[in-house]
């Protein structure tokens, strides 16, 4: 210890150095009143001889009352040390010399500017950190929102491609009067296989949703499977011509795309307009793949007010193309262009 007043006894240097320690101890809990306390225990002690414990106690406070304490007690902070660093160097350079002030400047630079710098700077990490954990909490709730999208049109196309098959080829049968033996069994065949295929593909979104860890959505369709599709529209009742193209090594999520547009196009045709000529067109190019799905307009058909037209832009705009469907002539056509 030393001071101006080496006469005081040590119990009252002792007494002012546990006021301070008593503020110091909820420094974390109440950094204002803290700082409050420790600053009066500080000045009872440079009164009597500044102390350097009591000293670093002040310094300590003086830390976490910037890093802890509210937005505007480190605000006026930090305007309080600037003010008193260079008012003081100021004051010292006017009554002494500029040596002296050069050292009065240094000695508060160092033991008030450097905690609370430090601290602005510790204050300013955490605050950045807390924005991008915030960031990356919506991008999370932003992510499963979109998984929860895909999953329904997912559903969407499943139970409506499938069922909707399902129905209209079940009610085929019902409707064949001389019970021709070999067209019930090429129906019955087509239901069966629209059953168990819609099966599949539910079973395996609901393993994809039970799943504990992230986990890849298996692609169960694939475009070299398109010909079951036209299997079924043609069990369904519509008269459709193929044509195909090299559809090895497609980008898996153009590939899954491609098979669900194509699927719907072909629902929405078996639906609105049952019996009709239809077909199915393929085109890969350089850089795209062309799916072009075509049918007689028959009845209330191609009036495009359902979920299956959006499902389709949605499905091609989700990797970078465009689908568009509309009557052209005495025709319905799907067109959709997806980049490979």
């Amino acid at each position: 210890m030393g001071g101006r007043d080496d006469t005081t006894p040590l119990g009252v240097r002792l007494a002012v150095l546990g006021v301070a320690c008593a503020g110091q101890a909820f420094r974390h809990s109440a950094p204002a009143a803290a700082l409050l306390v420790v600053t009066g225990a500080a000045v009872v002690d440079a009164r009597l001889g500044l102390s350097m414990p009591v000293l670093m106690v002040l310094v300590d406070v003086l830390f976490a009352a910037a890093l802890r304490g509210s937005r505007r007690l480190h605000q006026g902070l930090v305007g309080v040390v600037a003010v008193l660093t260079v008012g003081g160097a100021a004051v010292v350079a006017v009554i002494g010399d500029w040596r002296m002030s050069f050292y009065a400047g240094l000695q508060a630079f160092s033991l008030f500017v450097v905690p609370v710098w430090w601290a602005t700077n510790v204050r300013q990490h955490r605050e950045g950190a807390e924005q991008m954990a915030r960031i990356v909490e919506l991008d999370r709730r932003a992510a499963v929102a979109a998984e929860r999208t895909r999953m329904a049109r997912d559903l969407h196309d499943v139970v409506a491609g499938h069922l909707s098959a399902i129905a209209i080829q079940s009610e085929a049968v019902l409707s064949l009067r001389d019970g021709d033996p070999e067209t019930s069994r090429t129906v019955l065949k087509a239901v069966r296989e629209n059953s168990v295929r819609a099966l599949a593909e539910m079973r395996m979104m609901i393993d994809v949703l039970r799943a504990d860890d992230p986990v890849d959505e298996p692609a169960t369709v694939r475009l070299a499977d398109v010909g079951l599709l036209v299997d079924s529209a043609r069990a369904g009742g519509l008269d459709v011509g193929f044509r195909g193209a090299d559809v090895a090594d497609l980008p898996v999520a153009v590939d899954v795309a491609a098979y669900r547009i194509v699927q719907e196009a072909l629902t929405n045709a078996v639906k609105h307009a049952p019996g009709a000529r239809a077909s199915v067109a393929l085109e890969r190019q350089v850089r795209r793949l062309v799916v072009v799905v075509r049918n007689e307009l028959r009845g209330t058909g191609g009036d495009g007010s359902g979920t299956g037209l959006v499902s389709m832009a949605e499905r091609a705009h989700a990797v970078g193309g465009r689908c568009a469907a509309g009557a052209d002539g005495p025709e319905w056509v799907v067109r959709a262009e997806l980049p490979l």
